[in-house]
């Protein structure tokens, strides 16, 4: 068994291979491509480094489909733009997520982000580079919103839900307010799907 960061892929491996999920972990540089793509089912690009093309490139030779995220200052035709690095590689394997922006002079932050599910349907209404020309967009959820705006991606269109469950959110430092906690609150959410 490897140690350190290995060993915890491993683990991650074991727990998706028991309840039969696929397995997806972020990549946040090169040299992580290669290791990480051994042990999961899906590579994610996360919105803080969507923009590194030699990543993004790499990414896509593992034949793993992509979740990319848009980052939060991206054009929605910028954040399709890059998606071809992916496909440059031969991989129409990408799922998009719209990650939602932060909005310009803003005074107080009620949320992490502000969604715009309007990219949405204007993403999916491209003619795209996927292998049946229509990108699946995922929608990420924010935990003090969960139930409503879960529904409202829904109804915008988006495949899927990026939501972020932990038993004890203290610890997870800028991600805990997006959290939301089992049983109760994802239930709820899952409910209104």
């Amino acid at each position: 068994m490897r140690r350190g960061k290995g060993r915890r892929l491993e683990w991650l491996r074991q727990a998706g291979d028991k309840f039969e999920m696929p397995v997806i972990t972020e990549i946040r540089g090169e040299s992580q491509v290669d290791v990480r793509a051994e042990y999961v089912d899906i590579l994610q690009i996360g919105a803080r480094i969507c923009y590194d093309q030699d990543l993004i490139g790499k990414s896509g030779q593992k034949g793993k489909p992509i979740l990319y995220k848009r980052h939060f200052g991206a054009g929605i035709q910028e954040f399709l733009s890059f998606c071809e690095y992916i496909a440059a590689e031969g991989n129409k394997d990408i799922i998009l997520c719209e990650r939602g922006i932060i909005p310009v002079g803003r005074a107080k932050n009620y949320t992490r982000y502000t969604s715009i599910y309007n990219a949405v349907p204007a993403i999916q209404k491209r003619d795209l580079f996927t292998r049946n020309g229509r990108a699946p967009v995922m929608a990420p959820d924010d935990a003090t919103l969960s139930f409503s705006m879960s529904c409202a991606a829904i109804a915008a269109g988006a495949c899927g839900l990026m939501i972020e469950v932990h038993y004890i959110q203290q610890r997870h430092g800028t991600h805990a307010q997006q959290q939301i906690t089992p049983p109760d609150e994802l239930k709820e959410t899952i409910d209104c799907l």
